[in-house]
């Protein structure tokens, strides 16, 4: 029976499952094991972040479906998982998590079988692999297999896109608030907290890696870092800034400029930034090829003598993600022969960090690809943002 707190339907998953199964047998697998979180919660709505220890699930091409967890994860996998058949891979020094997977193969008749195994995830280390590996040597045909649910899950449908939409809602409002508090003499922290208080009142999820937003020095950093302090007159406050709803993250991204004295070269580098998301987006068309978006940002930048500030990435597909990163594949990377289709969703980034000076500027929004332009669901200040 589908819980009504499902974020889908249960014909929704039924049908993720069934479009699974027929993939496997095209691959000439039995079954599958999988090990990102984020595969599970799209063919069962299971959500926990308890993968970062252990976490399985195997699905059969004939449809059979079982959970394999640990104790601790059993009240979210009954509380969120359509699954029914759930197995348990308790915690102790004798206990081996090869073992039970084997268990559980086993009583799905997977000796002798081929079966899949996800490598390409958080959710599995390259020591628990080589247990697996082990433990089924010639009890079973075990073989990589290819990101494939992943690549399924590229296409999104209305439900998904509703939750992008929602989420593009929070980002705009919550990207207002933090950059009314962002302004000289602002405590870094203090701009966090309205980033998180604001999200959160919105019912929205918090975003699967830390903001990496900073001020001065750290402005140029695209990770997080330690150490919190005070925004300065004439300083730099770049906001990467993202955020889920039921999990679908959207990012956006601008830098905010302190008075009384503004650089002429942070106005230059913001027009630069401006052009190229304008022309990325606009690229943004079902038949072209994410690496062609690519070739639009690194073209633009050069065009207007920003070469030194070419990134090797532009952003990123968007989606359902769980810690450590909101980033997903395919990056907007050169040559990357993905090509576009009608309900992808991607983040665009246009970032330059000029290292001999010490500035940096950004956009970035996020957008679902249309039958024509892209409908952009997150907005950016196309204007400098300057805070006196």
């Amino acid at each position: 029976m589908n819980k009504s707190y499902n974020h889908f339907s249960k014909e929704e998953f039924i049908q993720r499952q069934q479009v699974t199964q027929k993939k496997l047998q095209e691959l000439e697998l039995d079954g599958l094991l999988i090990f990102k979180i984020e595969d599970m919660y799209w063919l069962t709505g299971y959500e926990s972040d308890g993968f970062c220890i252990f976490g399985a699930m195997f699905i059969s091409a004939s449809g059979a479906l079982t959970h394999l967890a640990r104790p601790a994860d059993l009240g979210n996998l009954y509380y969120s998982s359509i699954c029914e058949d759930v197995r348990i891979s308790p915690d102790s020094q004798n206990s081996s998590r090869s073992q039970h997977i084997k268990d559980m193969l086993s009583s799905h008749h997977m000796k002798g079988k081929r079966v899949g195994i996800q490598v390409d995830t958080m959710g599995l280390t390259p020591r628990l692999f080589i247990e697996i590996n082990e433990a089924l040597k010639d009890w079973c045909d075990l073989s990589p297999a290819p990101d494939f649910i992943r690549q399924l899950r590229l296409v999104k449908s209305p439900q998904e896109l509703a939750y992008f939409r929602k989420a593009g809602e929070v980002m705009d409002i919550v990207m207002d608030k933090v950059i009314d508090a962002t302004y000289p003499g602002a405590f870094e922290g203090d701009i966090y907290a309205t980033f998180y208080d604001t999200l959160f009142r919105l019912d929205a999820d918090l975003p699967a890696h830390i903001p990496p937003f900073g001020s001065g020095d750290s402005a140029l950093n695209l990770r997080y870092t330690s150490k919190r302090k005070n925004v300065l007159n004439n300083d730099q406050v770049t906001l990467e800034l993202g955020l889920a709803y039921r999990h679908y993250h959207v990012a956006c991204m601008g830098v905010v400029l302190t008075g009384p004295e503004i650089n002429k070269r942070h106005l230059e580098m913001h027009e630069t930034s401006i052009i190229a998301l304008d022309r990325v987006q606009s690229t943004i068309r079902p038949g072209k090829t994410v690496g062609e978006l690519f070739d639009v940002y690194r073209n633009t930048l050069e065009e207007r003598g920003e070469k030194d500030a070419v990134l090797t990435v532009a952003g990123y597909t968007m989606g359902a993600m769980w810690p450590p990163t909101w980033m997903e594949q395919p990056l907007i990377f050169e040559g990357n022969p993905l090509v576009l289709e009608e309900n992808m969703t991607f983040f665009t980034h246009m970032i330059l960090n000029d290292r001999k000076t010490g500035l940096s500027m950004a956009v970035g929004e996020t957008a679902i690809v249309t039958s024509s332009e892209p409908e952009i669901i997150t907005h950016a200040p196309r204007e400098p943002i300057i805070k006196e």
